[in-house]
């Protein structure tokens, strides 16, 4: 069986959960000898430099020349329905979503929704972003839809009205490029224990109501910092918001790196917190745990199902109850090393091994 895989996302993302799916899922189908190839043309994503030259077509640039964008978009889309018309798959999986597909009239046409954060949280997108009008036209166009975690599923059922039997859940893998060996040992020697965040913090990621929340608690605020990784520097609303509840510049501090860095401060954070409101599946509370870090998270969307007893759940709404589930975790060892234990058998629920093997196996369902 061949599969191609679309420009789409490798035109967009340098780096990103998305690309780095597909990427490792590329991989994995290779180890299991199947014939699959990524289309990415001109493209600015770094993930594709891990992978072996046979697997996909394309050549990397630093970025898109300011204006350009579109019309590399135009011209990868053209080369890529080229490539898959000469190439001959059994089926095109297209990387994100857009108005026409490069998959030829006769060849099986796959999509992955990742979330319906766009249809659940409109109002916190420009009036211009079109995702969700594309995502609708991309379901509706596919012979078969994968869904990376059952509220996923759910979700796209309740708002466009997918049949069930068109939609098939395959889960994420987690790991990091860093074994757990190979993170430095105490390189944060020199920092107060800290709690941990990661990703972007805006709108339902809810970073504010978990900072409100160890503003609350003066245990948490006199032994322990608070360390966002990614996500770019603080904004000024974000610094005021610090000050006003009485944080020193010391005390919540951002960072960024590569998985290297990563993987330190997962390996050394006390605590790490996941406040989301609404996640399509969650990978950095699997992160944390397959670096035995103790997890607190949110008990809606998909995380549930994610991180099962392996976690300290709260309500992302309330304040009280994210400091409550902090403090229950930091101050009580025996609990702590409890989650870590459980977070070690949970993670091996998830590989991109497995999930390589499962999309294979929707791949053969739907050509058969």
């Amino acid at each position: 069986m061949k599969i191609i895989f679309d420009n789409q996302i490798f035109n967009t993302q340098v780096h990103g959960g998305i690309s780095r799916y597909f990427c490792e899922l590329v991989n994995n189908l290779d180890k299991l000898n199947s014939m699959s190839h990524i289309y990415a043309g001109i493209h600015i994503n770094q993930y594709l430099m891990g992978l072996s030259r046979d697997l996909y077509t394309g050549q990397k640039i630093e970025s898109y020349l300011p204006m350009t964008r579109r019309f590399f978009r135009y011209i990868n889309a053209l080369c890529a329905k080229r490539f898959a018309k000469k190439y001959l798959p059994d089926i095109v999986h297209e990387t994100y979503y857009s108005p026409n597909t490069i998959a030829p009239k006769s060849v099986k046409k796959v999509v992955t929704v990742y979330d319906m954060i766009h249809e659940k949280f409109p109002n916190q997108f420009s009036s211009n972003d079109r995702t969700s009008e594309l995502k609708a036209v991309s379901v509706s166009r596919a012979d078969h839809v994968i869904c990376i975690s059952e509220q996923t599923k759910k979700d796209l059922i309740c708002y466009f009205g997918t049949p069930e039997n068109k939609i098939s859940v395959v889960y994420l893998g987690h790991e990091l490029s860093v074994d757990k060996s190979d993170v430095p040992a105490n390189f944060t020697q020199t920092l107060r224990p800290f709690l941990l965040y990661v990703g972007q913090r805006n709108g339902y990621k809810n970073f504010m109501t978990f900072i409100e929340a160890y503003a609350e608690s003066q245990d948490l605020k006199t032994n322990y910092d608070v360390v966002s990784f990614g996500g770019g520097c603080f904004n000024d609303v974000e610094k005021k918001t610090f000050a006003d509840l009485g944080l020193s510049e010391n005390q919540v501090r951002q960072v960024s790196g590569n998985d290297e860095l990563l993987a330190s401060y997962y390996s050394q954070a006390s605590l790490f917190v996941y406040p989301s409101l609404y996640e399509g599946f969650g990978i950095p509370p699997l992160e944390a745990m397959n670096y035995d870090c103790p997890v607190v998270c949110s008990s809606t969307s998909s995380l549930p199902e994610v991180v099962g007893n392996a976690a300290h759940m709260f309500i992302p709404e309330s304040s009280k109850s994210i400091r409550l589930a902090m403090e229950s975790v930091i101050n009580d060892p025996e609990y702590r090393s409890q989650l870590i234990n459980l977070g070690r058998e949970r993670v091996k629920m998830f590989s991109w091994e497995k999930c390589a093997l499962e999309t294979a196996a929707v791949y053969k369902m739907v050509t058969s």
